[in-house]
């Protein structure tokens, strides 16, 4: 993970991670502004900021006076996201590395 990645960016990463994961699933609702705020040593409005971003996105629902609920399909649409991301991202520095290191994907392979 980039160390140079703003923090609210860092904790939408964990919040995502959590619902893909299943520790919030669809129907779920997400912690309170401030007591993730509290749980992460994070500012409030950060944590409202990566909220918002779970919210342009469509992938949770404001509950006004209740709280955040995530939405169905939201793990699926994450999870797709994330993968088109790896791809992009990651994969190519990956494969470029294993290159240079000479390993062969079939090297990765565990046999128990």
């Amino acid at each position: 993970m980039n160390p140079n990645r703003p923090v609210y960016l860092k904790l939408r990463d964990q919040i995502a991670a959590a619902i893909i994961d299943g520790v919030y699933p669809e129907g779920a609702m997400l912690p309170s502004v401030r007591a993730l705020a509290a749980e992460q040593g994070a500012n409030p409005l950060t944590v409202a900021k990566a909220y918002q971003q779970f919210q342009n996105d469509g992938l949770v629902e404001v509950q006004r006076g209740v709280g955040m609920y995530v939405v169905r399909g939201a793990a699926e649409r994450l999870r797709s996201a994330e993968r088109e991301a790896f791809l992009r991202e990651e994969w190519p520095e990956i494969r470029s590395r294993m290159a240079r290191l000479g390993l062969d994907p079939a090297d990765l392979v565990i046999v128990s």
